[in-house]
């Protein structure tokens, strides 16, 4: 629930905050901000917190992407998703609360040379085509699904995540930004970049779970594209290279591939309806190993050794600056970064899905 138009007597019983939440350790970072464990005080449930500073958001004008990326979170809910629990912010730092899922990422299973087998796969295949299946019923774009992105919990169940450069379409709209990871972006987004043609739509992301779900079982994807691939010549690579398939795989799974792998869009797969891996009742063909962290270690040695503001010191932080503040001028030293970051306090969305 969106709660930033209450009165503040009620925004102060249902608004949760820094204070609220334990602080375990650092699990991962991003280009829009870091990732911990928390646990909630009262409930003792174990979440994990993405935060992002303010200035720097301001500074890199990544604020656009934070803000849509809310607004997309808090209407949504799904079983394959990384759920918002709560939104709050300080004066420093946004918070978004999300699932905790602790199997890792599918980048990270494959850096550790984990073998997917065909039956693995063909598990996140079906969950992921769930949680596109629910996001276009939402008008929702996600335009960056790849293995970084892919979540696996204690069970190996896939969940997906990162919404920062989404985007929502209405019926019979057209999205035209070139958007998302190069190697992982449908033809049709180039096209329209070099064409100005008739946009794309929900398409591009069953391309990218294509491309992803060969990556997984292949170990490499299934075209040779790197970030500093002009956008012409890889619209001349779709045109003139074939995807060679594995010729142990399934004839079925070949078939779906082709089909998710399909230049022409009107042509992709792009539905789907089964309710048993809906619930959970398919069981995943790799389970992570519950005895162990699956994130890079080091993320925890730089929160607590280089970061200038380590989140475990914030209270002493916040206090130390807010007595500063109040013995100084109210002139600012920089007054357009103060004004930015006034904006973002009024606008940022407070959120408390349990309420």
């Amino acid at each position: 629930m969106r709660i930033n138009n209450w009165p503040p007597s009620f925004l102060s019983f249902f608004a949760v905050n820094f204070d609220h939440f334990q602080i375990l350790r650092a699990i991962g970072k991003g280009s829009f901000g870091k990732v911990c464990i928390v646990q909630k005080r009262d409930t003792e449930k174990m979440y994990a917190m993405k935060y992002m500073n303010k200035q720097q958001c301001i500074e890199r004008d990544e604020v656009r992407n934070v803000f849509r990326e809310l607004e997309i979170l808090q209407d949504i809910e799904h079983v394959f998703l990384v759920n918002l629990w709560y939104s709050f912010q300080d004066e420093e730092d946004m918070f978004m609360v999300v699932d905790l899922l602790l199997g890792g990422d599918l980048r990270y299973h494959l850096q550790q040379n984990v073998q997917f087998t065909e039956e693995a796969v063909k598990v996140y295949l079906c969950e992921m085509t769930l949680a596109l299946d629910y996001l276009q019923s939402q008008h929702i774009i996600h335009r960056d699904i790849k293995p970084d992105n892919i979540l696996l919990d204690e069970q190996g169940h896939a969940h997906l995540t990162d919404f920062n450069i989404a985007t929502i379409i209405k019926d019979g709209e057209r999205a035209t930004a070139l958007a998302g990871t190069k190697p992982y972006m449908a033809p049709e987004i180039f096209q329209s970049f070099v064409s100005g043609g008739t946009g794309y739509a929900f398409e591009v992301d069953w391309w990218s779970l294509g491309v992803t779900i060969f990556e997984v079982l292949r170990g490499w994807r299934p075209y040779d594209i790197h970030a500093s691939n002009s956008v012409e010549s890889l619209l001349q690579l779709f045109s003139t290279v074939s995807v060679q398939y594995c010729s142990s795989w399934h004839k079925d799974l070949v078939s779906l591939l082709r089909k998710l792998l399909t230049v022409n869009p009107e042509h992709r797969f792009s539905n789907v309806n089964w309710d048993a891996v809906y619930e959970k009742k398919t069981e995943a063909g790799f389970v992570p190993n519950k005895g162990r962290l699956h994130c890079d270690p080091t993320f925890e040695l730089e929160e607590m050794i280089l970061e200038s503001r380590p989140l475990h010191k914030k209270k002493k932080r916040l206090a130390k600056n807010r007595s500063r503040d109040n013995s100084k001028d109210s002139q600012s030293e920089n007054d357009y970064l103060q004004e930015c970051l006034e904006v973002v306090q009024q606008e940022f969305m407070i959120f408390n899905r349990e309420k």
